[in-house]
């Protein structure tokens, strides 16, 4: 059985924490500051708890003794911390992060990494999932042109001038809003605005916008770079959302002071447990000197477990990370350094039994 540490206890924690202990087949130990989160998560699942600081080094590594791996589900800023200390540990490491930056300081981190121990940031929704199903659609192209990969997670019942509702992370959701994106354009890598390139689209009648957002794309535009001449991720919302945060974000210069713009979503924006998450992702090119396109488009629905609600969001990120420790601990990815999500193959996801709750393309309706 193997060992995991958790860090962070909170909603994406707690559902990793279920997931990984009912399988059977891995031993959680969780760590959070906080003790009545641990307490919370102790209550209803089968962990050993820890409160931990992991800002204090030493005290993280003593943490990490006798694991295999690490997980954090914290904020994006804890991660470079948290993999040095895995390194010296000689755990292998995972993450939620769609912050470019950690990412970058992870990779850095992992050219040192020993035989039998991996680096794996990114692991959940979107960059995770969406760059898994991605790649997968470009191995069938004897030429790629575009791809394009759209991602929400919206409010089942929108309410309000946003129709959005808090699911995750609140400094990713800004980050998303805020911060450059990367895109290939015209077979060149470049830098293009957040909240910019506003689109629609219908799935199943319902229509939606997109617009640029940060992070999506994970390490797609390095994988892809020199094969493709459009790649571009966006976040999928209900019409006239990026209008507003637009105003908030730019004409207010919100931007700017991030911290009051957290806080005004937080006290502004009810959190909800009654949401979907959205995939599409589209992709085009030469076959056979045809010029053909494939989609694939999925939505995932909140549900209950045990008697809990469960959002959506909540089961599509950890879903994905704990499919890609699953795989790793079968030995079905790479074993030292470095891992990006389009190394795992698609059918080993989708079948894995944490995958699998992707498969259903109307999955939970």
């Amino acid at each position: 059985m193997q060992q995991v540490l958790l860090l962070g206890g909170g909603k994406i924690g707690r559902m990793i924490a279920k997931f990984l202990t009912e399988s059977g087949d891995f031993r959680v130990r969780v760590a959070d500051v906080d003790q009545a989160t641990l307490a919370r998560i102790q209550s209803d699942t089968d962990v050993e708890t820890r409160v931990l600081d992991v800002t204090q080094h030493e005290d993280l590594k003593a943490c990490m003794e006798g694991c295999q791996s690490v997980i954090s589900a914290l904020s994006f800023r804890f991660n470079p911390q948290v993999a040095q200390a895995a390194l010296e540990v000689g755990c292998s490491y995972f993450d939620l992060t769609e912050d470019v930056e950690t990412t970058r300081a992870v990779r850095k981190i992992s050219s040192q990494a020993v035989a039998g121990q991996i680096f794996m940031p990114q692991c959940g929704l979107a960059p995770g999932f969406i760059s898994i199903v991605a790649h997968h659609l470009t191995k069938s192209f004897d030429e790629l042109d575009r791809v394009h990969m759209r991602v929400g997670a919206l409010p089942e019942f929108p309410t309000g001038e946003l129709k959005y509702n808090l699911t995750w992370s609140t400094d990713g959701l800004i980050n998303e809003y805020c911060n450059p994106c990367e895109a290939i354009h015209e077979g060149k890598r470049i830098d293009i605005l957040p909240l910019e390139g506003l689109e629609h689209f219908s799935i199943d009648g319902v229509r939606y916008e997109a617009f640029n957002t940060s992070g999506g794309l994970g390490t797609l535009c390095e994988t892809l770079d020199q094969r493709v001449r459009e790649l571009n991720y966006k976040t999928v919302r209900y019409l006239g959302h990026r209008h507003l945060m637009q105003f908030l974000v730019g004409e207010l210069r919100m931007s700017e002071r991030r911290e009051q713009l957290k806080e005004i979503l937080e006290q502004s924006v009810p959190i909800t447990f009654q949401d979907v998450v959205v995939t599409f992702c589209t992709v085009s090119g030469w076959r056979k000197g045809n010029l053909v396109q494939m989609s694939d488009a999925r939505k995932v629905y909140a549900e209950n477990i045990d008697g809990e609600p469960w959002s959506a969001i909540q089961l599509t990120t950890a879903s994905g990370i704990c499919a890609v420790i699953d795989l790793a601990r079968e030995g079905r990815l790479p074993t030292q350094g470095f891992v990006r999500q389009e190394d795992v193959d698609f059918t080993d996801f989708i079948e894995n039994r944490f995958g699998r709750r992707y498969a259903d393309r109307g999955a939970n309706r």
